[in-house]
């Protein structure tokens, strides 16, 4: 029988978020989560032969225990090169997740919710930014205390230019009706959007996707007071935040990975990387 990893409020070091005021529903839609990252490793068969985790000693006892169940049963799609399998190393990136046992229930169930495996291990390249501008956080969200993460979808053609962006998911550290939260939703959603128009990126020469007509890749921005976009160290602790709705792109249908599983302020080619084939959490 699969084990849950059960935890009181008083396990999580809560910031932002005051889960004692707010309208009742969106209080208890809020979730509690962990950002961990490190590399993985991956034999020619696709099995795990190896994993670390970075800066272990910063993340709780439960979290590391979690993903030391679930790393040994994960299989992956062998990685080609020359048309022969080989061992890969991809650098991971693990959203660990805590949610209500019940609407009611004071208690919060620990499992992973989403994880990314870098990039493949056949010699492709990444995407990176040419230029870049940052966007502007919106004064009315600054003064109304108001901050969240925006994951992006952008669509870059083959000059390196914006062809779409849109918004997978916002998900906001503030408390408030579901009209209120909508507006501020868009609100930073709009902030990000707009800047993103005006990005442009240096493309790959070579890789598995190089002939594609365009490239597609994730972009997780954060809002945060006191430090405007340079996220504190916060790594191995919990946030708190009320979850978005994940909205459906036309153009990212067959995307992999999970958006909510990218490290903050990071550029993330989407179906790159090693490609998982077992459930996440398995344990």
């Amino acid at each position: 029988m699969k084990k849950q990893w059960v935890m009181g409020l008083a396990a999580f070091a809560m910031t932002g978020l005051a889960l004692a005021a707010g309208p009742g529903a969106a209080r208890k839609r809020a979730e509690a989560s962990m950002l961990v990252t490190g590399d993985i490793t991956v034999a020619p068969d696709g099995s795990v032969s190896g994993y670390t985790l970075d800066r272990q000693d910063k993340i709780p006892t439960e979290v590391v225990g979690l993903i030391a169940r679930a790393t040994p049963r994960w299989h992956f799609e062998p990685v080609t090169l020359d048309g022969h399998p080989v061992a890969a190393r991809a650098h991971m990136s693990i959203r660990l997740l805590a949610q209500r046992e019940s609407p009611d229930s004071p208690n919060y169930v620990m499992h992973i919710a989403g994880a990314n495996f870098g990039e493949d291990g056949a010699g492709g390249e990444t995407m990176t930014y040419a230029t870049r501008a940052k966007p502007e956080y919106p004064p009315n969200a600054v003064a109304a205390r108001v901050q969240g993460t925006v994951y992006l979808a952008v669509r870059v053609g083959r000059d390196g230019t914006v062809s779409d962006v849109a918004v997978e998911q916002v998900n906001l550290g503030v408390v408030g009706t579901d009209s209120q939260m909508k507006v501020w939703r868009n609100v930073l959603a709009n902030s990000s959007m707009r800047v993103a128009k005006s990005w442009t990126f240096t493309l790959p020469t070579k890789g598995a996707h190089v002939n594609d007509p365009a490239y597609i890749a994730r972009v997780p921005i954060t809002y945060q007071l006191d430090h405007g976009f340079a996220h504190d160290d916060r790594y191995g602790q919990w946030d708190v935040y009320v979850p978005g709705p994940k909205e459906e792109i036309s153009w990212m249908k067959d995307a992999g990975g999970s958006a909510d599983a990218l490290p903050d302020d990071g550029l993330y080619l989407v179906n790159t990387g090693l490609k998982l084939t077992t459930p996440l959490d398995n344990g």
